[in-house]
């Protein structure tokens, strides 16, 4: 088959969730289809990049957005547009333009189209089969930033976004298939839509960059927060273990660590260091953070999905204590690589009793690896898609 891409953003290097999503998949793809890509650039390192591409797509083409033009896109809803400002964010008559060259010039069997986002380029499409692959619930991201919202003005503008994106999210019915990646946001979005063609499609994990041989469980003074730094969700969720989960360990534990590692930390993330935590910026091998680990903690209160967090510690064999948001999505019950601590107190609770038991923290461990292997291994989603995708591609849905 010939397969189209239409990603929201350059999937080069792979250093978050979506680029992650797209690299991976269409690397493992390409051994069997022909792979076209169209998706935006954003900066320099997008451009510098293409190269990159090359082993795994037969064609990318690439569409300059810089951010400016972006922000001015959202201005659009002083002029009555109705789309959410995620949306209006990424829309560009030059993509549309580009696209319809594409589709014009090569003999597409089948459209994947990567998050709500980019569906504004694809829905009215009548003649190519196409799928809608959903990076979370988008709905259920933005009412648990409702909830989250620390005041009255951030408030009102995370549910001015949230009814758009309700809104907007019945552009799903106008796709042959949708995926979501846990059944947790697929039955959100069922509920709340009255949907049933959405199908379940999990995040992944790349064995081959997060495995283990053998972890050192003596380790027992790291606690481990990976992520993105400006990222709401990951900056929300630093900030909450440092100031008010991290002082009740302390106590107990004087010589603990919060290691803090992911690109690009806001101020207030590069302000938490001290006093027992450390932020890393930029790493090029996070696995080298996970081997040092005794814990990897992953307290998010708002977001939806499954966390690439929890998933490539669990790959490490590195037990996890998450939230209900990094715990809910990946289909297990408490112990099974991952802990659930519900609130503050739980959350240490937990993370106490895995510092003080040695064969606890290798049993979850080991849990966990085997969950990541059955589930979430790459390979086997790689498959999982190509089904999908030639399913639509042949007219049975």
């Amino acid at each position: 088959m010939t397969i189209l891409f239409v990603a929201n953003r350059f999937p080069f290097p792979p250093h978050r969730g979506d680029k992650l999503k797209i690299f991976n998949l269409a690397k493992r793809l390409a051994h069997e289809h022909r792979l076209i890509l169209i998706t935006f650039t954003q900066d320099k390192e997008d451009l510098d990049n293409i190269h990159a591409l090359d082993r795994i797509f037969d064609k990318v083409i690439t569409i300059h957005l810089p951010k400016y033009k972006s922000i001015l896109n959202c201005f659009r809803v002083f002029i009555g547009d109705k789309s959410p400002l995620q949306v209006l964010y990424f829309r560009s008559k030059l993509f549309s333009k580009k696209l319809r060259e594409v589709l014009k010039e090569e003999e597409i069997d089948v459209v994947h189209v990567q998050h709500l986002r980019m569906s504004q380029y694809v829905n009215e499409l009548k003649d190519y089969p196409k799928i809608l692959d959903l990076p979370d619930a988008f709905s259920l991201y933005w009412e648990r930033r409702v909830h989250r919202a620390k005041n009255s003005l951030e408030r009102l503008f995370n549910s001015f976004e949230l009814k758009r994106v309700v809104k907007y999210e019945k552009i799903m019915l106008k796709f042959d298939n949708c995926l979501a990646c846990s059944t947790e946001d697929v039955a959100y979005l069922n509920k709340l839509h009255g949907f049933n063609h959405l199908k379940v499609f999990p995040n992944g994990v790349d064995l081959s960059t997060f495995k283990s041989n053998g972890h050192d469980y003596t380790q027992n003074n790291v606690l481990l927060f990976t992520g993105n730094m400006n990222y709401a969700p990951n900056v929300d969720a630093v900030l909450y273990f440092a100031k008010d989960i991290f002082p009740l360990l302390q106590k107990q534990f004087p010589n603990l660590r919060f290691v803090i590692a992911g690109q690009k930390p806001v101020e207030a993330v590069l302000n938490l260091a001290g006093n027992g935590v450390e932020v890393t910026g930029f790493v090029e091998n996070m696995a080298d953070w996970y081997k040092q680990a005794a814990i990897v903690v992953a307290p998010l209160r708002f977001g939806a999905g499954t966390q690439n967090k929890v998933l490539e510690a669990m790959a490490m064999g590195v037990p996890v204590v998450c939230s209900k948001i990094g715990f809910e999505g990946l289909g297990i019950t408490s112990g099974e690589g991952a802990f659930l601590g519900e609130n503050m107190n739980s959350c240490a609770d937990q993370i106490k009793t895995l510092i003080l038991d040695v064969e606890l923290r290798q049993k979850t461990g080991e849990l966990g690896k085997e969950v990541v292997r059955s589930k979430f291994d790459w390979d086997s989603l790689a498959t999982l898609l190509n089904n999908y995708l030639t399913i639509v591609a042949h007219g049975k849905n």
